[in-house]
């Protein structure tokens, strides 16, 4: 599966880190995406999420809901992403309905969990 990580970290407490290390034990492909960082866990670091490669199956959001918003649009025009996942804090519902509104389907659950992983 390829995954994007938007607002993944540096920082190995954050779960935008984490979500980068359990998707990387399961051997996924995975793109973090932070305009702060070259690197994290010695992958290249994305500026802004229309720079990974596509398609993406799963973008995760480790974000501030304002902050998502503010990627929506963007990621509605790559048209390559297949899954929208909003991990616990990172929801609400403008941004939701945003989602929805684009054609999304928005999955609101952590995705660390998904893989069989314990944050």
């Amino acid at each position: 599966m390829r995954v994007m990580v938007i607002g993944a970290s540096t920082n190995p407490h954050k779960f935008g880190n984490k979500a980068v290390r359990a998707y990387l034990r399961q051997h996924h492909d995975v793109f973090p995406v932070n305009p702060r960082a070259k690197t994290i866990e010695n992958l290249t670091c994305y500026p802004d999420v229309t720079q990974p490669p596509g398609p993406i199956d799963r973008a995760l959001f480790y974000l501030p809901p304002a902050l998502g918003l503010t990627v929506l649009d963007a990621l509605h025009q790559r048209r390559d992403v297949a899954e929208l996942w909003f991990n616990p804090g990172s929801e609400s519902p403008q941004l939701i309905a945003k989602a929805n509104s684009l054609g999304f389907e928005p999955i609101q659950s952590c995705a660390i969990i998904d893989i069989g992983e314990t944050p």
